[in-house]
């Protein structure tokens, strides 16, 4: 049997931890001294991320190889939250665009991707929450998009799932708040992670302007996170761009949309 850890040892999970913000959230965490659980789908690319993490930064680093998309894949992520050595933060990241109208989509297709950006949050947040709430103390970061703020864009079912993990991780926020747990949800715009290119998705015509780069994503993240804030949303530039989409007229918000069509894709890896 294993030993209990250091009362100082921090630990935090992070799922599609070897591409985009997923990496970027251990790098940070572990050059701050945190302990991590690395999940991805990719078991090479996993160890290969823990070791790099490890020999940079002398950090115990877990992994586990799991498709969040399917019931097993959950199903081990959750075991895990719930025994062994406490998980005092999960960054769910892990999730998935569809460059297809949901028109030409199947259904299996369209069920993958509630599946990840859905149904796998709203399990591990779950999951992670009891023991945290148990303890008194704990962190959830879902991250979540801008395109979630009320933008209905033509034919992707994208941007629907991201306005219910943000309207989820905000609702769970503020009733577990009082109970010393903190639950907030990380919205970035464009950010540069290479999901776009892996997916096929053309953002040519994206002014450079409104790329972020996943280490500024976060930092200021952590920095709203500290500040006790439920819903972040990174840079001066998509606050105001947040600001204006929930007061724009749902008419004016379309014809955007039209007008941007297939242009929002995935903004995290």
């Amino acid at each position: 049997m294993t030993s209990e850890p250091h009362p100082s040892v921090r630990r935090a999970l992070i799922t599609g931890a070897s591409l985009g913000i997923g990496a970027s959230f251990a790098r940070r965490l572990a050059a701050d001294g945190w302990d991590l659980i690395l999940v991805a789908r990719d078991a090479a690319r996993l160890d290969a991320t823990a070791a790099e993490l490890t020999g940079r930064y002398g950090r115990e680093v877990e992994t586990i190889s799991a498709d969040l998309s399917t019931d097993d894949g959950c199903a081990a992520v959750e075991r895990r939250l719930a025994a062994g050595s406490p998980v005092e933060m999960l960054v769910n990241n892990a999730g998935i665009s569809l460059n297809t109208p949901f028109l030409r989509s199947t259904v299996a297709d369209e069920a993958r991707l509630l599946r990840l950006n859905v149904l796998a949050v709203m399990r591990l947040t779950h999951a992670a929450l009891g023991p945290m709430i148990e303890r008194g103390t704990g962190t959830v970061i879902n991250v979540s998009s801008v395109a979630g703020f009320g933008v209905p864009m033509p034919g992707s079912t994208y941007s629907a799932s991201k306005a219910w993990v943000t309207n989820f991780s905000e609702s769970i926020g503020q009733s577990v708040a009082p109970l010393g747990v903190r639950v907030m949800a990380l919205c970035p715009g464009y950010t540069r992670t290479g999901y776009h290119e892996r997916a096929g998705i053309d953002l040519a015509r994206t002014p450079g302007w409104m790329w972020l780069q996943a280490d500024d994503v976060v930092d200021e993240g952590l920095r709203d996170l500290r500040k006790g804030k439920l819903v972040s949303v990174p840079t001066w530039k998509y606050k105001l761009a947040v600001a204006g989409l929930r007061h724009a007229p749902r008419r004016l918000l379309r014809g955007v949309s039209r007008d941007t069509r297939g242009r929002v894709g995935r903004g995290h890896g």
